[in-house]
């Protein structure tokens, strides 16, 4: 799943202890596991190698331009959603050749920097959008004819947060099939952008392959009936989404996707695209916190951590779990797994709470916990994928740094911000 485990009640990232590094940048810090990030995404390299397969890690789930190199080098394309991510990569050194751009939004600035860059494909979210990529193409003439993407909403239930649903109707997102039609017979062979692929995206956090088998099933058959119309359909982006253990052995493995897909698409000559980004993120992090205080109210113990929502929003948007231990603990409280029920003697039931002036800011309601006092290190796992991305500033807040570890060395990729930082664009 990982590389950070208990060694004597101690907690290792990768080869490096936690409490050491924390000793030199302090708390909250996130700490990555390099190692985490490459295994995942070789695993899936290698889980869909029979196939024609591009797979473009997320950027917006972890953003990090020294991840981004760490990705690149590895083989991976990305998948953007803004111009900053697009610079974000280009900056990384990641192939133009292997981007997709998706989202509802596209501005007119971003399109036209992504027509410079020569990237692998717009993924189209509505015909509006299909014209003006045309329009801006028709005017500055990019070196290549850039390529579309049209996405579908397959209409198909996917089981998670309401918020992170996308591939039903009624959603922002996508096209539905009658539409589609629509879009390829008046668009498909245009002279300015070539519409030469199908996309589709259900959503996020996923716990079964079902609904990406049912996806490709569907759309399938929009393939053949496209291309018996004359549209050279060359790729298949199935978006991403797929799931990640926030609990030890609850998400399909890469190879359990791969079984469901790749037999339905081995003979239909289409590239695949994949856009994996919390499968394999959201792992390859902590988020390391002190408890600044512990306190009583009613019936409640309260865990108040350094640590609070500005950092990492999850469980206070989505209610999203996260499993918290201590980075130091009797061996014999050493946990066999991560679960919302572990059960051993000698624990209490606490909230982990930060110190933002929000109700919301919270990491945990009635958890299970060893005994801890005010110094003492937690750390909230599977916090790899959203957790900085979606950091702010909020109370004015200095965000805390990123830490690479590989083996037994680390390295900051990014500093902790400081007072100045928070007001250096307003002097």
């Amino acid at each position: 799943m990982d590389y950070f485990n208990y060694k004597k009640g101690k907690l290792f990232a990768e080869n490096a202890d936690v409490e050491k590094i924390v000793r030199q940048v302090g708390t909250p810090a996130y700490i990555y596991s390099k190692a985490t990030f490459l295994g995942h995404l070789a695993r899936i390299q290698k889980a869909y190698a029979r196939l024609d397969t591009t797979i473009c890690f997320s950027v917006k789930a972890c953003s990090n331009i020294n991840i981004l190199k760490v990705m690149a080098r590895a083989g991976s394309g990305f998948d953007i959603v803004s111009g900053g991510e697009l610079y974000r990569v280009l900056k990384a050194g990641g192939d133009p050749e292997k981007i997709v751009f998706a989202g509802v939004g596209k501005t007119d600035s971003e399109i036209i920097d992504s027509l410079k860059a020569g990237i692998a494909y717009f993924n189209i979210e509505s015909e509006q959008e299909l014209q003006n990529i045309i329009g801006l193409a028709k005017k500055f003439r990019p070196k290549h004819i850039p390529k579309a993407a049209l996405r579908i909403n397959p209409d198909i239930a996917y089981k998670t947060h309401a918020y992170i649903a996308t591939g039903q109707k009624g959603t922002k997102f996508g096209v539905d099939f009658n539409l589609a039609q629509k879009i390829f017979a008046d668009y498909g062979h245009s002279k300015f952008v070539n519409l030469c692929a199908i996309h589709v995206h259900l959503g996020s956090g996923g716990k079964t392959i079902d609904p990406y088998v049912a996806a490709v099933k569907k759309i399938l058959p929009l393939v053949d009936g496209l291309r018996s119309k004359g549209f050279a359909i060359e790729a298949l982006d199935i978006g991403g989404g797929y799931g990640a253990d926030y609990e030890s052995d609850t998400a399909p493995s890469a190879e359990s996707y791969a079984a469901g897909i790749v037999p339905l698409l081995k003979d239909k000559n289409l590239n695949l695209i994949l856009e994996p980004g919390k499968s394999i993120s959201a792992n390859s992090a902590i988020l390391l916190t002190r408890v600044l205080y512990t306190k009583k109210s009613g019936n409640k113990k309260f865990i108040i951590v350094d640590a609070a929502m500005n950092d990492l929003i999850r469980p206070t948007l989505y209610d999203a779990f996260h499993f918290i231990w201590p980075a130091k603990v009797n061996p014999k409280l050493t946990p066999a797994e991560r679960s919302k029920k572990i059960t051993m003697s000698g624990l209490e039931i606490v909230d982990v709470v930060g110190p933002v002036c929000e109700g919301a800011d919270f990491f945990a309601h009635d958890r299970a916990l060893p005994p801890v006092k005010k110094g003492d290190l937690l750390a909230i796992f599977t916090a790899g994928a959203y957790g900085f991305t979606m950091s702010s500033n909020y109370n004015a807040r200095c965000r805390p740094p990123e830490i690479l570890v590989e083996g037994n060395k680390f390295k900051v990729i990014r500093k902790r911000e400081s007072y100045n930082d928070l007001i250096a664009l307003e002097k």
